[in-house]
């Protein structure tokens, strides 16, 4: 069996897309590590497969897969690069994709920027979700010099540590503990943060499931959420700067987080079955 695939990025998060409109594919945890192998394979944060809507009022399913195989629910910057993809196909600039956390409304702007909204930020202990009660915006969790995180679900869960310095963490270290932290029964996304100016602040991430990343794009919103319950920004909208770059978040008054950023194409290319045909 061979598979076309799309390589596209945003902000050097990059995704290994397939279109599964037409026909079913599904990708096994072992295919899926094979073809994330950055070494042996093509290499990607996210496997994304394009499926046809289950809810009418989707255009798409988007099913998301990191490189250890298990499943995501949600993923910004694919979300954008998805959604650049498809609206070309439809030729709109206005669409709705589905995800396993939820149907999210896009929008391809005139100057090539793509937003999304990625709905309501959830901040309840339950919907992170934190294995006891606690106060989201002071959760009781430490490992060596992070402290105090904010918790906040974008569709996965996010834990925020608020820094003097985001460059100088040892996220290589501290990422993979608290990721799977007990505190945390779906295991976490972690970010360190700090303020760079009234509304603007500098990110870094350890992805869950896939680790570091020059992006993640519900991580930004998680950061831009938490700056603004903490107090650190002013208004509502905050440039966040990653590794790969910026992206603009805005939390509504309604609860919804909008993401703004560019996306880019890479390559494309086939999967064949030294990738395809392998076993766990």
């Amino acid at each position: 069996m061979m598979i076309d695939f799309l390589k596209m990025h945003g902000l050097g998060n990059d995704f290994v897309i397939v279109d599964g409109r037409t026909r079913p594919i599904r990708f096994s945890a072992a295919q899926a590590r094979a073809i994330g192998d950055r070494r042996k394979g093509v290499g990607y944060d996210q496997l994304i497969v394009i499926e046809p809507p289950v809810d009418p009022a989707a255009d798409i399913f988007m099913r998301i897969l990191n490189p250890d195989g298990s499943e995501a629910g949600a993923c910004g910057n694919a979300t954008r690069c998805v959604a650049s993809l498809v609206a070309g196909d439809l030729g709109r600039d206005h669409l709705t994709i589905q995800t396993i956390s939820g149907l999210l409304a896009c929008h391809i702007r005139a100057d090539g920027l793509v937003t999304v909204d990625m709905g309501p930020a959830r901040l309840g202990w339950q919907a992170i979700p934190l294995a006891h009660a606690s106060d989201t915006a002071h959760v009781d969790l430490a490992e060596g010099p992070l402290a105090d995180p904010v918790c906040v679900n974008m569709g996965n869960p996010h834990a925020v540590f608020f820094v003097d310095d985001a460059e100088a963490v040892d996220l290589p270290r501290f990422g993979p503990v608290l990721e799977t932290h007990p505190i945390f029964p779906n295991r976490a996304n972690i970010e360190v943060a700090h303020v760079t100016g009234p509304a603007a602040v500098r990110m870094r991430v350890w992805e869950r499931g896939a680790g570091i990343t020059q992006a993640c794009g519900s991580g930004a919103c998680a950061v831009g959420v938490a700056a603004i319950r903490r107090g650190l920004v002013q208004g509502r909208r905050v440039t966040v700067t990653l590794d790969g770059g910026d992206l603009i978040i805005e939390w509504l008054e309604n609860g919804h987080v909008l993401m703004t950023g560019p996306v880019a194409t890479s390559f494309r290319g086939i999967l064949g079955p030294e990738l395809l045909d392998v076993s766990a």
